[in-house]
Formats: C-alpha cells, sequence, structure tokens
C-alpha cells in the first residue's frame, strides 16, 4: 500500500507542477503569436487546465479502466463548481461581467444535458467518442469566432493584465511548454498506476478513486487559479477556467476516452454522478448568468454549492465504508 500511496502523492504533486508551467508556457507562446487574450483565456487557458483529466482519462482508458477514465472527467466538473466556484464565492462574491461567459453559462447547460443522454445507455462506444468530438470541435469554431469579433470583453480584459504580470521571453516559453506536457504525461501515468493499485488493495471500484482523489488532484491547477483570480478581483477569470474546463472535461476528455477504447460502466455514473454533474451544472447558469443585468455568485450561492459537494463526496464515503463493511 505504501508505493501506490506514494505514487498518487508524488503524481498529482508532479501533475499540478508540471500543469502550471504547461500553461503558462502555451499562454506566453500564443500571445507571442499574436493570439488575442480573449481567446487565449477561452481556448488555450481551458485546455491547459483540462490537459491534467485529459491525459489521466486517455492514459486509463488505453489501460482498461473505465472507472477512472469517466470518474475523472466527471467527478472533475463536479469538483470545479461545488468545490472550487463554492469556496471562491465564499472567499468573494463572483460578479460576471464578461458578455462572452454569460453565452458559455447556457451553452455548457445544454452540453451537459447532450452528455447525460448520449451516455444513457451506459455506454462510451467509439461514435460516442466522436460526436464528443465533433459537437466540442463546432463549438471552439463558435468560441474562436466570438473571440475574433468580440471587442473589449471584460474577460479579455482581465487576461491581457494576467499575461502581462506572467510574460517571458519566447525560448523560454517554448521550454516550459514542452517540459510541461512531457512531466504531465509522466505524472498521470504514476498518478494511474498508484490510483489503480489503491483501489484494488482496498477492494473498491476505480470509479470512486476516479470521482474523488483523482478529481480533486486533477482539478487543483483550477482551485489554485481561481482563488489567486478573484482575490486580484479578476473575477470572470475565476469563472472562465472553470466554464472552459468543464466544456473541455464533458467533450473533449471523455470524447478522447472513448475513442481510444469503447467503455462500459456501472449504472450508478449515469443516475448518480452525471445527474448531480447536471444539476450543479444547470444550477451554476441560474445563479451567474444574471437575468436582469450583470451575473452574480453570492456567498449564499457558494456555500450551497460547497454543501452540495461535501454532501456528495459523504454520500461516495458511505457506500464504501457500507462496502467494506
Amino acid at each position: 500500500m505504501l508505493m501506490p500511496l506514494l505514487a498518487v502523492l508524488v503524481g498529482l504533486a508532479l501533475l499540478v507542477w508540471s500543469a502550471d508551467r504547461f500553461v503558462e508556457g502555451a499562454a506566453s507562446t500564443a500571445r507571442y503569436f499574436g493570439m488575442s487574450p480573449l481567446l487565449i483565456g477561452m481556448v488555450v487557458v481551458g485546455f491547459g487546465t483540462s490537459a491534467p483529466e485529459m491525459v489521466v482519462s486517455a492514459l486509463a482508458s488505453w489501460q482498461g479502466n473505465p472507472g477512472i477514465a469517466l470518474g475523472n472527467a466527471y467527478g472533475s466538473n463536479i469538483t470545479n463548481i461545488a468545490l472550487i466556484l463554492g469556496l471562491t464565492a465564499l472567499i468573494s462574491p463572483i460578479a460576471v461581467h464578461s458578455r462572452v461567459l454569460r453565452k458559455e453559462l447556457p451553452i455548457l447547460s445544454l452540453v451537459t444535458v447532450f452528455a447525460l443522454l448520449l451516455m444513457y445507455d451506459r455506454n462510451l462506444s467509439r461514435l460516442d467518442g466522436w460526436i464528443h468530438l465533433a459537437v466540442f470541435a463546432g463549438l471552439m469554431g463558435w468560441t474562436i469566432w466570438e473571440g475574433l469579433r468580440q471587442k473589449g470583453d471584460a474577460f479579455g480584459e482581465e487576461m491581457e493584465d494576467e499575461l502581462q504580470e506572467q510574460a517571458m521571453p519566447i525560448k523560454r516559453a517554448l521550454f516550459w511548454l514542452i517540459v510541461g506536457l512531457v512531466l504531465l504525461i509522466a505524472s498521470s501515468r504514476i498518478l494511474v498506476w498508484g490510483a489503480v493499485a489503491i483501489a484494488h488493495q482496498l477492494g473498491i471500484s476505480d470509479l470512486i478513486i476516479g470521482l474523488t482523489i483523482v478529481a480533486v488532484g486533477t482539478s487543483l491547477p483550477e482551485l489554485a487559479s481561481s482563488i489567486i483570480a478573484v482575490r486580484r478581483n479578476e473575477h470572470d477569470i475565476a469563472l472562465g477556467n472553470v466554464l472552459g474546463s468543464n466544456l473541455f472535461n464533458t467533450l473533449a476528455v471523455v470524447g478522447i476516452a472513448g475513442t481510444i477504447s469503447p467503455l462500459g460502466f456501472e449504472p450508478s455514473v449515469v443516475s448518480r454522478d452525471m445527474l448531480t454533474m447536471t444539476v450543479l451544472t444547470v444550477s451554476l447558469f441560474l445563479f451567474g448568468y444574471g437575468f436582469r443585468g450583470p451575473g452574480r455568485i453570492n456567498r449564499i450561492e457558494g456555500a450551497l454549492l460547497l454543501a452540495c459537494y461535501l454532501g456528495y463526496t459523504a454520500y461516495l464515503l458511505t457506500g464504501v465504508f457500507g462496502q467494506a463493511g
């Protein structure tokens, strides 16, 4: 048990560190080649913060561990909304000024419901995987189009300030882009091996490990960046990190896992985990959209989100200990 536990701890630490370096290198490289701050925030940073989930789920699918592949993707979405935005809103209510992010809130809700219906048969086929990726490609095209036509968006202005603070020479940016990606892959392999070994030794499903330890670990970059952003009064970055990450997780991460290897999974993934993810996503839309003006996630709503995360996690752990008993 000691070696798998050590592998998980080392893998998570290296994963978070390498993801941060990868995002910084990718954002600086994109900025050097003339990409707008709004597009960098929505596409490059969204991809970068979801890179841990993407690599972990792809490796888990390739190795025949559907529980970790799907648990990581859907568990990360639950963690992003309920834990990360819940904690962030408790620290400081999140004001939503960006017009682009307000458009993304209902889109994320529709995408989540679409994924729930597509996975209702409890089977992620290669066709399902390609459908996920096709929808993702369409949304990325729309995002790029929106980013090119929007002028003076609040999210883009906040990203401009962030990029100026983290500016680095192109050679250094490329170095961290490559090194970060290599370490992401290596740390993900270590993490998946340790997580599977712990699940087998404790006699619990790898789905539970994916939904809890792995999901929280791969979401740590979003947690750090959202808390830092809101303390700097960059509220749209705090929300944009989560929206971008959840879109990538729901479509690209699951889609890549499905195209690598068809996955069958237990009914609770749909009835418990995807349903929880859908309810939280729709709640986030209702909280943050701002039907009568700028959106805002206040402290009470943040506390509700956090309470949902604690209740969901407690329910998972109660099932684990019930089986052990």
